[in-house]
């Protein structure tokens, strides 16, 4: 599998780090992640794999604390990363390997079905995520776009005039729209005729900047009326047919699941607080899209995430023609267990964008 990984990079670079600091931090950020608890000097000892003894393991738990990639619930307790420290973890240490031949096959029978529209493949794959990973799916699904067939201008009264949008799968749109005071009903018609003539059979994003570039070279046989209605046209019609991004998050249960969700409901109270804010998770998830590959969100490092102190793994999907659409991913505590997940998100992004390939869902 080819994945890209694209972090947010830590402050502190690993090099660093001499040799016993990397191990003993390996080793406290790995037990951390697989028991959710701070460990101590003592516990890192007995657990073998590294040739110190419990006061050097202390000594340079102390000095990783000192560098702000350790901290601890009190002087006695033991030692956790930080968001900081779980960032250098992610971008320097952790070892992703590659999903099995089992579990690819799990997701593609969670995800693909005969004949499953693109609604039915995005909830699909937000559930396989949230019941794979053990945190909550995202998806951020496409913007829909259909070819046009026609366009008519209808006057209103009052300076108002709707634009009725037919496109090619039979939806139809109609737009309120502001007329200039004097706008003739031969305006009207020579705008609606030009718009259908051009419009017909392609999408609105594909043929807007060819519209506007003929209309400003003085090349379109318009007066200057219908000029002005078919510009701002383009300029209003810019959020057709879906073009507002959309949001699907399923097994928000499952964080309850998590063993610091007992102890600490708070935050977990923050992040359904967080999931709520929609908007918020879709410029989010947005950010996914302007790179290929794998991102990864943790904690504090995103405002979103500044009280409930989650993680996100995310990537992006692609349809046909390799554009970037859409974006999928697992929000969860920061103790995700990232090795598991990235190539999870990773190989439903490349799923999902192969079952979606063949449909009319385009990137706004």
């Amino acid at each position: 599998m080819s994945m890209a990984l694209l972090p947010i990079t830590s402050s502190l670079p690993l090099t660093e780090l001499d040799a016993r600091a990397r191990e003993v931090f390996r080793s406290v950020v790995e037990s951390y992640l697989d028991t959710g608890s701070p460990v101590g000097s003592r516990t890192l000892s007995k657990a073998g794999g590294l040739d110190l003894s419990p006061a050097s393991i202390r000594s340079t738990m102390a000095d990783l604390a000192g560098l702000g990639l350790l901290d601890s619930d009190h002087i006695s307790a033991g030692r956790k990363p930080t968001h900081m420290g779980l960032r250098l973890f992610v971008d320097g240490l952790l070892e992703i390997g590659d999903l099995s031949k089992a579990e690819r096959k799990k997701i593609e029978a969670q995800i693909a079905a005969d004949d499953a529209d693109p609604e039915h493949v995005l909830n699909m794959a937000s559930d396989a995520l949230s019941g794979l990973a053990g945190g909550a799916g995202l998806v951020l699904a496409p913007s829909y776009q259909s070819a046009l067939r026609h366009v008519e201008f209808i006057s209103l009264a009052e300076g108002r005039a709707v634009a009725v949008i037919v496109f090619e799968d039979g939806h139809v749109e109609n737009r309120l729209m502001a007329l200039p005071a004097g706008t003739l009903p031969a305006t009207l018609e020579q705008a609606g005729n030009y718009l259908s003539a051009r419009l017909r059979g392609r999408t609105l994003d594909d043929a807007r900047s060819g519209i506007l570039a003929e209309i400003q070279a003085g090349q379109a046989a318009l007066d200057k009326a219908a000029q002005g209605l078919i510009a701002a046209g383009m300029a209003d019609w810019s959020g057709l047919m879906g073009q507002k991004r959309s949001l699907i998050v399923r097994g928000r249960s499952r964080l309850l699941d998590n063993p610091d969700a007992q102890t600490d409901l708070e935050r977990v109270q923050r992040l359904f607080e967080d999931l709520e804010r929609k908007e918020d998770m879709i410029a989010l998830l947005d950010r996914a899209e302007t790179a290929d590959g794998v991102k990864i969100f943790i904690g504090a490092e995103n405002p979103l995430f500044s009280l409930s102190g989650s993680s996100v793994v995310v990537a992006p999907y692609k349809d046909g023609q390799q554009n970037i659409i859409g974006a999928v991913g697992v929000i969860g505590p920061t103790r995700l267990n990232y090795a598991r997940v990235i190539p999870m998100v990773d190989y439903t992004a490349q799923l999902v964008g192969r079952l979606l390939g063949g449909s009319n869902l385009k990137h706004k």
